[in-house]
């Protein structure tokens, strides 16, 4: 999965964060940075790097992995291939709202 493809997909689904009421940086390094601004009513995307209430960083691969379920996020983060900065209540929300 490209970078690009992972931003198409955010776009297409920004509507199922609604309520997460936060916003989350998906960190990929020098491959980039998706920006959910779930904090209106409207959420939105961008791939401007921006201050957020948590950042999650992860490698294009891990995250093709638990986009596709083959990477448990618990496992991933116990084995260090998910960081997390700041609040890891909107993290742990964003898990439930991703697997619907």
């Amino acid at each position: 999965m490209t970078f690009e493809e992972i931003r198409d997909r955010f776009e297409e689904d920004a509507g199922k964060f609604n309520g997460l009421d936060a916003t989350v940086k998906f960190d990929f390094k020098e491959d980039g940075f998706i920006i959910l601004d779930a904090s209106s009513s409207t959420p939105s995307i961008s791939t401007e790097d921006e201050s957020t209430d948590c950042t999650i960083a992860i490698s294009l691969s891990n995250f093709e992995k638990l986009a596709t379920g083959k990477l448990d996020p618990i496992m991933a983060f116990t084995l260090g291939k998910l960081k997390i900065q700041g609040s890891m209540g909107i993290a742990m929300k964003l898990t439930a709202l991703m697997e619907d």
